[in-house]
């Protein structure tokens, strides 16, 4: 008797190390089924040997593998791959003679783009989305095939499909054209799939229809693209949702319209605010908090001009590495002259008009320095975005030495502000130089690795948790950004520190030795609180609008409820005007709602504008000096003397924390 040829089979070796024996040819639905029924009823995708696989992809060689479900990471981008194949299917079903191009997952959800010359309207979204539960319903099986791109090319310009023909003319030569079929529609796609459309269920929704050039080119023809979202299960679904609704009602550029915090006008150019009343209290006590901060911390303030002559951003080696985010140059007088992107240059003119001995390092400049970077229209939101800024800059001149604990002091800063406005999830991320792509750096290996060696050890004794992201450096050095997510989740990158080892070269920053010698400084960028801009549009999403006390354009309103009493209420405006507060720019900010409305409608204006108390005086009040408070919760805390308020709502205002509502 033979022995059994033992290449007819494979081995296959799961996650935990157990080795299966299987024909050659076998799949992973094959498998799951071996394993167990439920495995086999929740598998979605093969893993095998790292790169994932259909189901239905038969195995010819041994092999790990990896079963993945709905329970794991990956999932999420697989249903949604899925649903934007069953958003192109419904759509052709639906509109006959559409054109489908790409169709991405994306976070979130994905998005199918179309060539139609009918637009879509909000109208067609419901009936496309009851049209994918039917594809979904209907169990279609998938099938992949490899086709000769000729062959796929000729095919797809066959159906009247130019735009998939186009794409597929661009795949290299002797790569895999695959196709993929569910039912009998069919698509060029990388894959894998679920073995049939049945696997996605039935957690989505549609979201959008959007404008898009093909292949992001404006100079291409314009498609339509429809949006949607996916997830595992309902319930996933339904928290996305609320959440969006929650990010609505948050969104910074909505409120700063309802509150007068900020505006734009076509007049003075897009991505440059206007800073109204309201919005400019809450960058100067965002300012004096920095003040009194840096203060403790040994920072002088400085100021510099916003332009300056093209040889210092020549020196700076801005404009060698940096010119695309700057703008044209101003004639003057026969030179260019430069708005400026950023303070350094002018700091560290500042540090070296003077000499320096190592007893008065470190040497710490703040400014909150106005600076402007082109920034492309498609990407300006609100506040978020923007071309002109105000940033909460400074520099740090230091020795060698001294930097490891410098750094540590200013990432503790950061904390230490975060910690002040309830934030508090936030991680940092350190930029790294691509070694692959030194044109974009300055081309010093041993310079970047001493001070990638401190910012690690810096990093590493703050305790602060920390990823790294590789290609993101500054030209001119590693940086680390400091992540933030707001109540909501919504993750932003908001402040930033940065390690110059150019900066000494350029500018020859040196200072005297206990050797009597010149030595050459290490320069640290820091900017805790970022922007106004970005910080401002953070804190209004964070907060969503009510501000704690120390921050709140209105601190209080008082709501006379009759003319009898305008003179008492005139006398309490003036009283909490004059009661001065330590830390903050001035008195505290109070207004008197002088209008004829009834009494509830004035407090619920003042609640629609997010004011933190409402003084509500009437002749009782009057006559026993009280007022009756209540919050912007609607909460009622009844009446009390007018000096027992003043020392509440002082108390808070100087301590920056609110009082709970």
């Amino acid at each position: 008797m033979s022995a059994p040829d033992s290449t007819a089979n494979v081995t296959i070796t799961l996650p935990d190390g157990k080795a299966l024996t299987f024909a050659r040819g076998v799949t992973g639905a094959q498998i799951a089924s071996a394993i167990g029924p439920g495995l086999a009823k929740a598998a979605l995708i093969l893993e095998v040997d790292g790169k994932q696989w259909d189901l239905f992809r038969p195995i010819e060689h041994d092999a790990k593998i990896r079963i993945i479900t709905k329970k794991d990471p990956e999932a999420l981008e697989l249903i949604r791959h899925d649903a934007a194949h069953v958003l192109a299917m419904a759509v052709q079903e639906l509109f006959p003679g559409t054109q489908v191009t790409i169709g991405p997952a994306i976070e979130d959800g994905f998005y199918y783009d179309f060539a139609r010359d009918t637009p879509f309207t909000p109208e067609d979204l419901p009936k496309i989305e009851a049209k994918m539960r039917e594809i979904i319903k209907r169990d279609l099986p998938t099938r992949r095939e490899v086709w000769q791109r000729d062959e796929a090319v000729a095919h797809f310009t066959g159906m009247g499909e130019t735009y998939k023909a186009e794409l597929i003319q661009s795949i290299p030569p002797g790569e895999d054209v695959s196709i993929y079929w569910h039912g009998d529609w069919h698509d060029l796609c990388r894959g894998p799939h679920f073995a049939s459309t049945a696997k996605i269920g039935d957690a989505f929704k549609l979201m959008k229809i959007a404008g898009a050039y093909w292949r992001g080119d404006s100079n291409n023809a314009q498609l339509q693209r429809i949006y949607g979202t996916a997830w595992r299960d309902q319930k996933e679904l339904d928290a996305y949702l609320v959440k969006l609704e929650e990010q609505e009602k948050r969104d910074h550029r909505k409120l700063g319209r309802e509150m007068e915090l900020f505006t734009f006008s076509p007049d003075v150019g897009a991505g440059l605010p206007l800073w109204m009343p309201n919005g400019m209290v809450i960058r100067q006590e965002l300012e004096f908090l920095a003040l009194q901060e840096e203060r403790k911390e040994g920072y002088r303030r400085v100021a510099s001009p916003h332009i300056a002559k093209e040889a210092l951003y020549y020196r700076s080696r801005h404009l060698p590495y940096y010119n695309e985010g700057m703008y044209s140059p101003l004639d003057i007088d026969g030179e260019n002259y430069y708005l400026r992107p950023m303070n350094c240059p002018h700091h560290h003119l500042i540090y070296g008009a003077t000499r320096h001995s190592y007893r008065e390092l470190p040497v710490r400049i703040a400014e909150y320095g106005q600076d402007y970077r082109y920034e492309a229209s498609g990407g300006l939101s609100g506040l978020m975005r923007v071309r002109g800024f105000c940033m909460n800059d400074a520099h740090i001149y230091c020795r060698y030495d001294q930097a490891k604990d410098e750094f540590i002091r200013v990432l503790r800063l950061h904390a230490r502000y975060y910690d002040l406005m309830g934030i508090k999830e936030y991680y940092m991320r350190l930029s790294l130089p691509d070694m692959n792509k030194l044109d974009k750096y300055v081309d010093a290996p041993d310079k970047w690795i001493k001070a990638l060696d401190i910012i690690k050890e810096a990093m590493a004794e703050s305790g602060y948790p920390y990823v790294e992201g590789k290609g993101e450096a500054a030209f001119y050095g590693p940086k680390i950004d400091f992540m933030i997510r707001s109540a909501i989740g919504t993750e932003y990158t908001i402040s930033t520190n940065q390690l110059d080892f150019l900066a000494t070269e350029t500018f020859n920053l040196k200072y005297i030795g206990e050797d009597g010698a010149e030595h050459p400084v290490y320069v640290i960028h820091r900017a805790p609180l970022g922007t106004h801009e970005r910080f401002t549009a953070f804190l209004i999403e964070h907060f969503a609008g009510a501000f704690p006390v120390w921050l709140a354009p209105i601190q209080a309103r008082i709501v006379p409820i009759s003319e009898k009493v305008n003179d008492y209420a005139e006398t309490v405006r003036q009283t909490l005007f004059d009661t001065p507060v330590v830390n903050g720019t001035a008195g505290l900010r109070v207004d008197v709602d002088w209008s004829s409305e009834r009494m509830q409608k004035k407090i619920r204006d003042a609640q629609l504008q997010k004011i933190p108390y409402m003084l509500v005086i009437g002749e009782r009040e009057a006559a026993e000096a009280k007022v009756a408070v209540r919050l912007r919760s609607g909460k009622d805390l009844g009446a009390m003397p007018l000096e027992t308020f003043v020392k509440r709502i002082k108390d808070e205002a100087e301590s920056r924390k609110d009082a709970p509502e």
